[in-house]
Protein backbone atom coordinates (compact mmCIF):
# COMPACT_ATOMS: atom_id res chain seq x y z
CA UNK A 1 0.00 0.00 0.00
CA UNK A 2 2.67 2.65 0.84
CA UNK A 3 4.53 1.58 -2.63
CA UNK A 4 1.63 2.26 -4.06
CA UNK A 5 0.88 5.40 -2.66
CA UNK A 6 4.39 6.94 -3.26
CA UNK A 7 3.64 6.16 -6.82
CA UNK A 8 0.27 7.96 -7.45
CA UNK A 9 2.03 10.90 -5.62
CA UNK A 10 4.83 10.60 -7.88
CA UNK A 11 2.17 10.30 -10.89
CA UNK A 12 0.77 13.59 -9.34
CA UNK A 13 3.58 15.76 -9.13
CA UNK A 14 4.80 14.77 -12.77
CA UNK A 15 1.21 15.98 -13.76
CA UNK A 16 1.41 18.88 -11.97
CA UNK A 17 5.02 19.54 -13.46
CA UNK A 18 4.13 19.21 -16.90
CA UNK A 19 0.55 20.90 -16.63
CA UNK A 20 2.63 24.19 -15.15
CA UNK A 21 5.32 23.65 -18.03
CA UNK A 22 2.30 23.93 -20.61
CA UNK A 23 0.92 26.73 -19.24
CA UNK A 24 4.06 28.51 -18.99
CA UNK A 25 4.47 27.55 -22.48
CA UNK A 26 1.55 28.86 -23.86
CA UNK A 27 1.16 32.21 -21.99
CA UNK A 28 4.80 32.52 -23.28
CA UNK A 29 3.65 32.06 -26.89
CA UNK A 30 0.39 34.05 -26.12
CA UNK A 31 2.49 37.06 -25.03
CA UNK A 32 4.65 36.88 -28.56
CA UNK A 33 0.88 36.38 -30.66
CA UNK A 34 0.07 39.50 -28.41
CA UNK A 35 3.20 41.48 -29.59
CA UNK A 36 2.89 40.42 -32.98
CA UNK A 37 -0.88 41.30 -33.53
CA UNK A 38 0.09 44.79 -31.89
CA UNK A 39 2.95 44.99 -34.49
CA UNK A 40 0.28 44.00 -37.68
CA UNK A 41 -2.84 45.84 -36.32
CA UNK A 42 -0.23 49.17 -35.68
CA UNK A 43 -1.93 49.44 -32.03
CA UNK A 44 -1.08 53.44 -30.64
CA UNK A 45 -2.15 52.69 -27.52
CA UNK A 46 0.83 51.39 -25.50
CA UNK A 47 4.54 51.38 -26.44
CA UNK A 48 6.76 48.87 -27.57
CA UNK A 49 10.39 48.35 -26.04
CA UNK A 50 13.18 46.82 -27.87
CA UNK A 51 16.57 45.35 -26.13
CA UNK A 52 19.01 46.18 -28.30
CA UNK A 53 21.46 43.48 -28.28
CA UNK A 54 19.39 41.95 -25.19
CA UNK A 55 20.25 43.21 -22.32
CA UNK A 56 23.57 43.55 -22.34
CA UNK A 57 24.11 45.92 -18.72
CA UNK A 58 23.99 43.07 -16.97
CA UNK A 59 25.52 40.13 -19.36
CA UNK A 60 27.34 40.07 -22.40
CA UNK A 61 25.72 41.78 -25.60
CA UNK A 62 24.15 39.09 -27.88
CA UNK A 63 24.14 36.48 -25.43
CA UNK A 64 21.34 33.74 -24.44
CA UNK A 65 21.20 34.97 -20.76
CA UNK A 66 20.92 38.58 -22.13
CA UNK A 67 17.71 37.33 -24.54
CA UNK A 68 16.65 35.46 -21.13
CA UNK A 69 17.22 38.58 -19.02
CA UNK A 70 15.18 40.42 -21.87
CA UNK A 71 12.29 37.96 -21.49
CA UNK A 72 12.20 38.30 -17.55
CA UNK A 73 11.52 42.08 -17.89
CA UNK A 74 9.08 41.90 -19.81
CA UNK A 75 10.77 43.57 -23.07
CA UNK A 76 8.82 43.00 -26.41
CA UNK A 77 11.34 42.38 -28.59
CA UNK A 78 15.63 41.89 -28.64
CA UNK A 79 17.91 43.25 -31.44
CA UNK A 80 20.10 41.02 -32.27
CA UNK A 81 23.59 40.95 -34.46
CA UNK A 82 24.75 38.14 -36.92
CA UNK A 83 27.83 37.78 -38.15
CA UNK A 84 29.33 34.09 -40.27
CA UNK A 85 32.30 32.13 -39.18
CA UNK A 86 34.37 30.88 -42.17
CA UNK A 87 32.83 27.98 -42.30
CA UNK A 88 29.30 28.89 -43.17
CA UNK A 89 27.63 28.75 -39.20
CA UNK A 90 25.29 32.04 -38.28
CA UNK A 91 26.54 33.26 -35.04
CA UNK A 92 25.25 36.16 -32.90
CA UNK A 93 28.13 39.26 -32.51
CA UNK A 94 27.92 42.78 -33.92
CA UNK A 95 31.42 43.51 -34.87
CA UNK A 96 33.66 41.89 -37.64
CA UNK A 97 36.07 41.16 -35.36
CA UNK A 98 36.16 38.64 -32.14
CA UNK A 99 38.53 41.28 -29.85
CA UNK A 100 36.29 43.42 -28.05
CA UNK A 101 33.26 41.13 -27.27
CA UNK A 102 34.78 37.72 -26.96
CA UNK A 103 38.30 36.43 -25.60
CA UNK A 104 39.74 35.50 -29.01
CA UNK A 105 41.05 37.82 -31.77
CA UNK A 106 40.83 37.90 -35.72
CA UNK A 107 37.70 38.36 -38.22
CA UNK A 108 34.83 36.43 -37.68
CA UNK A 109 34.77 35.32 -41.26
CA UNK A 110 38.31 33.83 -41.45
CA UNK A 111 37.56 31.81 -37.70
CA UNK A 112 35.87 28.49 -37.83
CA UNK A 113 33.30 27.54 -35.70
CA UNK A 114 35.30 25.21 -33.78
CA UNK A 115 37.41 27.68 -32.91
CA UNK A 116 34.86 30.20 -31.71
CA UNK A 117 33.22 27.47 -29.71
CA UNK A 118 36.18 27.89 -27.39
CA UNK A 119 35.60 31.75 -26.66
CA UNK A 120 33.95 33.19 -24.25
CA UNK A 121 32.36 37.03 -24.40
CA UNK A 122 33.17 39.34 -22.49
CA UNK A 123 30.76 41.74 -20.37
CA UNK A 124 30.58 45.67 -21.40
CA UNK A 125 33.47 46.27 -19.06
CA UNK A 126 35.26 44.04 -21.34
CA UNK A 127 35.78 41.28 -18.88
CA UNK A 128 35.87 37.81 -19.24
CA UNK A 129 32.26 35.87 -18.20
CA UNK A 130 31.52 32.28 -18.12
CA UNK A 131 28.91 32.64 -21.44
CA UNK A 132 29.72 30.96 -25.24
CA UNK A 133 29.30 32.91 -27.83
CA UNK A 134 25.74 31.50 -29.73
CA UNK A 135 24.97 30.32 -32.90
CA UNK A 136 21.69 31.94 -34.77
CA UNK A 137 19.92 28.91 -34.41
CA UNK A 138 20.59 28.44 -30.71
CA UNK A 139 19.44 31.81 -30.31
CA UNK A 140 16.15 31.25 -32.17
CA UNK A 141 15.63 27.87 -30.48
CA UNK A 142 15.97 29.64 -27.26
CA UNK A 143 13.41 32.50 -28.23
CA UNK A 144 11.20 30.41 -29.84
CA UNK A 145 7.54 31.42 -28.37
CA UNK A 146 8.92 34.06 -25.63
CA UNK A 147 9.85 37.37 -27.68
CA UNK A 148 9.85 38.67 -30.63
CA UNK A 149 13.33 39.52 -32.73
CA UNK A 150 15.17 41.88 -34.94
CA UNK A 151 17.85 40.73 -36.72
CA UNK A 152 20.47 42.81 -37.82
CA UNK A 153 23.36 42.83 -40.73
CA UNK A 154 21.50 39.44 -41.57
CA UNK A 155 20.51 40.17 -44.74
CA UNK A 156 24.38 39.82 -45.89
CA UNK A 157 23.04 36.29 -45.35
CA UNK A 158 19.47 36.44 -46.27
CA UNK A 159 18.55 32.93 -47.59
CA UNK A 160 20.70 30.81 -45.11
CA UNK A 161 18.93 32.95 -42.08
CA UNK A 162 15.44 32.51 -43.90
CA UNK A 163 15.87 28.34 -44.04
CA UNK A 164 16.96 28.56 -40.43
CA UNK A 165 13.86 30.31 -39.70
CA UNK A 166 11.89 28.10 -41.26
CA UNK A 167 13.79 25.21 -39.85
CA UNK A 168 13.65 26.47 -36.09
CA UNK A 169 9.42 27.81 -36.63
CA UNK A 170 10.51 31.12 -35.88
CA UNK A 171 9.39 32.97 -38.89
CA UNK A 172 6.48 34.61 -37.42
CA UNK A 173 8.75 35.91 -34.63
CA UNK A 174 11.83 37.82 -37.04
CA UNK A 175 11.64 41.59 -38.46
CA UNK A 176 13.91 42.75 -40.86
CA UNK A 177 14.80 46.36 -41.52
CA UNK A 178 17.29 48.08 -43.63
CA UNK A 179 18.20 51.32 -45.11
CA UNK A 180 17.49 50.19 -48.80
CA UNK A 181 15.28 52.41 -51.14
CA UNK A 182 12.04 50.87 -51.61
CA UNK A 183 12.62 49.53 -55.33
CA UNK A 184 16.21 47.40 -54.40
CA UNK A 185 14.07 46.15 -51.01
CA UNK A 186 11.59 44.69 -53.31
CA UNK A 187 14.08 42.87 -55.87
CA UNK A 188 16.08 41.65 -52.57
CA UNK A 189 13.41 39.94 -50.74
CA UNK A 190 10.84 39.36 -53.34
CA UNK A 191 8.80 36.49 -51.65
CA UNK A 192 9.87 36.40 -48.05
CA UNK A 193 8.16 40.18 -47.65
CA UNK A 194 5.19 37.62 -47.86
CA UNK A 195 6.71 35.96 -44.99
CA UNK A 196 8.61 37.93 -42.71
CA UNK A 197 8.02 41.66 -41.33
CA UNK A 198 10.30 44.35 -42.79
CA UNK A 199 10.59 47.59 -41.58
CA UNK A 200 12.24 50.46 -43.75
CA UNK A 201 15.20 52.80 -41.47
CA UNK A 202 14.47 56.33 -43.13
CA UNK A 203 17.07 59.49 -42.51
CA UNK A 204 14.73 62.10 -41.29
CA UNK A 205 17.95 64.53 -42.27
CA UNK A 206 18.08 63.17 -46.10
CA UNK A 207 16.86 65.60 -48.48
CA UNK A 208 14.29 62.48 -50.33
CA UNK A 209 13.13 61.55 -46.91
CA UNK A 210 9.37 62.46 -46.90
CA UNK A 211 9.01 61.12 -50.62
CA UNK A 212 10.69 57.53 -50.08
CA UNK A 213 8.28 57.43 -46.87
CA UNK A 214 5.54 57.71 -49.32
CA UNK A 215 6.78 55.13 -51.79
CA UNK A 216 7.22 52.58 -48.68
CA UNK A 217 3.58 53.40 -47.68
CA UNK A 218 2.60 52.65 -51.26
CA UNK A 219 4.68 49.94 -52.21
CA UNK A 220 4.70 47.63 -49.05
CA UNK A 221 2.44 49.28 -46.52
CA UNK A 222 5.21 48.55 -43.31
CA UNK A 223 3.74 47.85 -39.94
CA UNK A 224 6.60 50.41 -38.91
CA UNK A 225 9.27 52.80 -39.65
CA UNK A 226 11.96 53.24 -38.49
CA UNK A 227 12.94 56.96 -38.21
CA UNK A 228 16.59 59.05 -38.08
CA UNK A 229 17.22 62.59 -37.31
CA UNK A 230 20.23 64.72 -35.64
CA UNK A 231 18.16 67.57 -33.64
CA UNK A 232 15.16 69.10 -33.73
CA UNK A 233 15.51 71.39 -35.83
CA UNK A 234 14.07 68.94 -38.47
CA UNK A 235 10.65 69.96 -38.98
CA UNK A 236 9.99 66.16 -41.05
CA UNK A 237 10.43 64.36 -37.69
CA UNK A 238 6.89 65.70 -35.99
CA UNK A 239 5.63 65.71 -39.79
CA UNK A 240 6.24 62.13 -40.02
CA UNK A 241 4.69 61.66 -37.12
CA UNK A 242 1.27 63.21 -38.13
CA UNK A 243 1.76 61.66 -41.70
CA UNK A 244 1.81 57.91 -40.50
CA UNK A 245 -0.51 57.83 -37.60
CA UNK A 246 -2.95 55.39 -36.90
CA UNK A 247 -1.24 53.67 -40.76
CA UNK A 248 2.67 52.51 -39.20
CA UNK A 249 4.12 52.45 -35.92
CA UNK A 250 7.02 54.70 -35.72
CA UNK A 251 10.18 53.49 -34.26
CA UNK A 252 13.35 55.12 -32.83
CA UNK A 253 16.32 54.42 -31.23
CA UNK A 254 17.40 56.28 -28.09
CA UNK A 255 21.40 54.67 -27.88
CA UNK A 256 22.65 58.31 -28.96
CA UNK A 257 21.56 61.54 -29.16
CA UNK A 258 22.01 61.83 -33.08
CA UNK A 259 19.90 59.07 -33.80
CA UNK A 260 16.65 60.84 -31.79
CA UNK A 261 17.04 64.40 -32.06
CA UNK A 262 19.13 64.52 -28.63
CA UNK A 263 15.92 62.85 -26.83
CA UNK A 264 17.76 59.41 -25.82
CA UNK A 265 18.90 57.20 -23.13
CA UNK A 266 20.94 60.02 -21.67
CA UNK A 267 18.30 62.76 -21.56
CA UNK A 268 16.00 60.45 -20.43
CA UNK A 269 18.16 59.55 -17.18
CA UNK A 270 17.73 63.04 -16.13
CA UNK A 271 14.61 64.15 -17.66
CA UNK A 272 12.30 61.19 -18.64
CA UNK A 273 9.45 63.26 -20.05
CA UNK A 274 12.29 65.06 -21.97
CA UNK A 275 13.45 62.06 -23.74
CA UNK A 276 11.25 59.11 -23.76
CA UNK A 277 8.28 61.10 -23.26
CA UNK A 278 8.68 63.77 -26.10
CA UNK A 279 9.57 60.52 -28.73
CA UNK A 280 6.05 59.12 -27.52
CA UNK A 281 3.89 62.43 -26.98
CA UNK A 282 5.32 64.92 -29.50
CA UNK A 283 6.51 62.23 -32.39
CA UNK A 284 4.67 59.24 -32.21
CA UNK A 285 6.74 56.78 -31.18
CA UNK A 286 4.88 53.57 -30.83
CA UNK A 287 8.34 51.57 -30.50
CA UNK A 288 11.55 52.45 -28.75
CA UNK A 289 15.05 50.89 -28.90
CA UNK A 290 16.92 51.10 -25.77
CA UNK A 291 20.09 50.50 -24.02
CA UNK A 292 18.46 50.98 -20.46
CA UNK A 293 15.22 48.69 -21.19
CA UNK A 294 14.36 48.52 -16.92
CA UNK A 295 14.21 52.24 -17.17
CA UNK A 296 12.09 52.45 -20.13
CA UNK A 297 9.46 49.65 -19.51
CA UNK A 298 9.73 51.21 -15.26
CA UNK A 299 8.29 54.98 -16.87
CA UNK A 300 5.93 53.45 -19.30
CA UNK A 301 4.42 51.13 -17.08
CA UNK A 302 3.98 54.28 -14.62
CA UNK A 303 2.55 55.90 -17.46
CA UNK A 304 -0.27 53.01 -17.98
CA UNK A 305 1.90 52.27 -21.87
CA UNK A 306 3.00 48.99 -21.12
CA UNK A 307 1.94 45.97 -19.77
Amino acid sequence: MKLLNILLIGFLLVGCQLGNKRETNQKAQNTVEAIREKLTNRVSSSVIVVAHRGDWRNFPENSLAAIDNAIKMGVDIVEIDVQRTKDSVLILMHDKTLERTTTGKGIVSETSYEKIQSLKLKNGCGIRTKHPVPTLEEAFMHAKGKIMLNLDKADRYFDQVFDLMEKTGVTDQIIMKGTKEVEKVKAFYGDYLNKVIYMPVINLDKPNAREQILLFKEALDPVAFELLYKNDSNVLAKEAGLLLKGQSLIWYNTLWDTMAGGHDDDMSLEDLNGGYGYLIDSLGAGIIQTDRPQMLLDYLRDRKLHR
